[in-house]
């Protein structure tokens, strides 16, 4: 691949790299975004590495924000409110497996080196429009492989995440592994038991999100063997249907994970999901999955059942199945919008209506659920007066 004798970089941006060359610190435009470029993808905004250290980034912009400043990382936020990670040129010192110490004052080559792969391993320089690739990551790029910057086994030594990130960019662009980094991963793989749960959910949702081919995904999780560590209640072969059903940019990572394991609950608190994410997916699995027939008042009483929100997941749940919403969506979404009352709450009449009428105690709880039954086959009764009064008759 040749490089284009530049990038069509935004005013914001170039300022950046204008402020810091002024006070005299080399700036130069680094990963994701210069590789999606390249690639003709969209991508996001640039990040920057510098020998400007952090407290002299802080001191040249008014407007940072810490994002990683004890890793040498400055958010530099742009005149249209976009955030740009300025980071220190460094090099690993110590590494565990999980994090780095780093040292500064190096040159912008060995910032190069101690990244994951080769794409990733590319430098712009925004002013002089000069590219910088000692590795030959767009060479890697024309090749479509995912190559390990320099030794494998050293580069998944110094962060066991950078298995389940060769997986991601794999599945993102359709690419293999280089055979030395994929065999180095596998036989790394062990490593990955060291990573806190929430790095290893971050990257599992941001494959799911942004995967060609989910199946292709899965596959790939375990052959390298993440599978076995972290989600042995992945499945193992993902239809084609799932992997064409959710195009990138537009998947729910928490439906997909439900789609995809034999125990989703178990592996988002395994992941250390948060609560509403868990309490989706166990949603999904406790309710009936469908109406119990067809018709406005069964769908009714379904969505009573289950809820508004978890009635919209079982509809992608199915569409992620097969390919296509199940029949009943139709008229369950024709309940939904026109505001059908499917819920206690919904009702016109409240738990201190019913108390001033007479009644305490549970007896309340047994009235409200009484009413919500008429009501679920005919909702024009969802009238304050016809609801006490049919309140009085039950007592």
């Amino acid at each position: 691949m040749s490089f284009p004798p530049r990038l069509d970089i935004p005013e914001a941006v170039l300022e950046i790299a204008q402020t810091l060359e002024a006070a005299g610190y080399e700036a130069w435009c680094v990963g994701g975004a210069l590789r999606d470029a390249l690639l003709r993808n969209p991508h996001a905004d640039y990040d920057f590495a510098t020998s400007a250290r952090p407290e002299e980034v802080q001191r040249l912009f008014r407007r940072t924000a810490a994002v990683g400043v004890k890793h040498g990382t400055v958010g530099v936020i742009d005149r249209q409110r976009g955030l740009h990670e300025v980071t220190t040129f460094r090099r690993d010192v110590a590494t565990d497996g999980r994090h780095a110490v780093v040292e500064y004052g190096v040159s912008l080559d060995d910032d190069l080196a101690r990244r994951d792969f080769t794409i990733n391993a590319i430098a712009y320089h925004p002013l002089r429009h000069e590219w910088r690739d000692p590795f030959d990551g767009a060479g890697d790029l024309d090749r479509r492989l995912v190559r390990a910057v320099g030794d494998p086994a050293a580069r998944f030594a110094e962060d066991y995440l950078r298995i389940l990130r060769a997986i991601r960019f794999a599945a993102r662009f359709g690419f293999a592994v280089e055979q030395s980094t994929w065999t180095a991963a596998q036989a790394a793989a062990p490593g990955l038991t060291r990573l806190s749960a929430e790095r290893v959910r971050e990257e599992w949702f941001k494959s799911l999100r942004s995967a060609q081919d989910v199946g292709e995904l899965v596959r790939l999780w375990h052959e390298v063997g993440a599978a076995r560590f972290w989600m042995p209640e992945l499945t193992a072969n993902a239809s084609d249907r799932l992997a064409a059903s959710a195009q990138p940019g537009e998947r729910d990572p928490v439906l997909l994970t439900v789609s995809l394991t034999a125990d989703p609950v178990a592996v988002l608190r395994r992941l250390k999901a948060s609560r509403a994410e868990i309490g989706r997916a166990a949603a999904t699995v406790t309710g009936p999955t469908a109406p119990s027939g067809v018709g406005e008042v069964a769908a009714r009483r379904w969505l009573s059942t289950v809820g508004l929100g978890t009635g919209e997941d079982l509809i992608t749940l199915v569409r992620l199945a097969s390919g296509r919403e199940p029949e009943w969506a139709a008229t369950v979404r024709a309940v939904r919008d026109r505001g059908d009352p499917v819920s206690r709450g919904d009702l016109a009449v409240s738990g201190d209506d019913i108390r001033q009428l007479g009644a305490d105690g549970r007896r309340v709880g047994e009235i409200l659920g009484a009413l919500l039954d008429r009501v679920l086959d005919d909702p024009s009764l969802n009238t304050r007066e016809r609801l006490l009064a049919l309140a009085r008759e039950l007592g």
